[in-house]
């Protein structure tokens, strides 16, 4: 016999501190009783106590306890194996961890609004197979197609600006990058999500969804950031924000109009983060899912335990009802 919930256990504690409010209360029953008249008269109006009885009602009521406290810890035993298929399409994020992810134009910056939205997208996905590139001024899988979407959160908290020691951001890298982390030979649609705040200093963007397109690959993108910019931070010995030649602050603009014609020409769709919306569920649900065909991609057998709970639930009614149907008292016949 196994316990799903082994912690429950602990609450078994209660059972000795709920013996002593039984005693106590039991005390105060009779001395309350015996203030209104004497014992013998006591036995002719509410019968004689059967102090017996009375240990037998409330050995009862704590083996009832501790019996739904049992049932509450899931026991289980006999077992059988359950085939489970998982279907879904193959999702690679592609995630922008360039220096203008650092502009706080949304909270509490790009980077970390992208983090969030990421770790909310994982939580509604339904069987697909996930990979990770982060990319810059270059691009690198950080975390191939998997199911393992524990094991993919790791990645997530090292997504940093000094990951990829590169300067600059080029989109046709990391589209480029995310395409070949696709297995062609697999029939499963395939899917890229591109978060970022759409800057790009190669130019190459269009060329590469243009191959992906080809390819059969689309291309879905999420906007981080707004289109009236916000100030780079430096985060260098001096602080403050980047500047140009000039000494002029720059600034880093949401560049939506590149992000539109990427998925333009794949077929995949753009979105905007708004503060407070669930933003990549509804590119998740709307997009993804209602313009690709989930097919199988893992068909395993899980071994399931049998629950046996019930037998402990029903065992612990059975003692409430023994409980019930014996009283404490007996009647005292009266001589006329």
């Amino acid at each position: 016999m196994t316990l799903a919930h082994l912690w429950i256990l602990h609450f078994l504690w209660a059972l000795p501190l709920a013996a002593l409010v039984l005693v106590f209360s039991r005390r105060q029953k009779r001395r309350t009783m015996e203030s209104f008249a004497d014992h013998e008269l006591l036995a002719r109006l509410t019968g004689k106590d059967q102090k017996g009885r009375r240990f037998l009602k409330g050995l009862l009521l704590l083996t009832a306890l501790g019996l739904m406290l049992f049932a509450l810890a899931g026991p289980r035993w006999g077992s059988q194996y359950v085939e489970v298929t998982r279907r879904g399409v193959d999702i690679m994020i592609l995630a922008d961890v360039s220096p203008s992810m650092l502009v706080e134009d949304v909270r509490p910056n790009r980077l970390e609004r992208a983090r969030g939205e990421i770790l909310d997208f994982l939580r509604v996905v339904q069987g697909d197979r996930i990979g990770l590139v982060a990319f810059s001024g270059a691009a690198f899988v950080q975390c191939p197609l998997t199911l393992d979407y524990t094991a993919l959160q790791m990645f997530l908290g090292a997504l940093q600006p000094d990951l990829i020691p590169v300067p600059g951001t080029d989109l046709g890298a990391a589209i480029e990058t995310g395409v070949s982390s696709f297995d062609f030979e697999s029939e499963t649609d395939k899917v890229i999500l591109l978060i970022t705040d759409g800057e790009d200093n190669e130019n190459r963007r269009l060329e590469a969804a243009r191959k992906a397109a080809e390819k059969g690959v689309r291309i879905f993108a999420f906007g981080v950031g707004e289109t009236s910019g916000g100030p780079i931070p430096a985060y260098d010995e001096n602080g403050g924000f980047k500047k140009d030649r000039d000494g002029r602050v720059i600034l880093s603009r949401l560049e939506e109009e590149g992000l539109r014609k990427i998925t333009s020409m794949t077929g995949g769709a753009y979105v905007r983060s708004m503060a407070g919306d669930l933003d990549l569920h509804i590119l998740y649900f709307d997009g993804i899912r209602s313009k690709t065909q989930a097919q199988t991609l893992k068909t395993d057998k899980i071994k399931v335990y049998e629950e046996r709970f019930p037998f402990f639930v029903l065992a612990a009614i059975l003692f409430l009802l023994l409980e019930r149907l014996i009283r404490e008292r007996r009647s005292v016949e009266t001589r006329a």
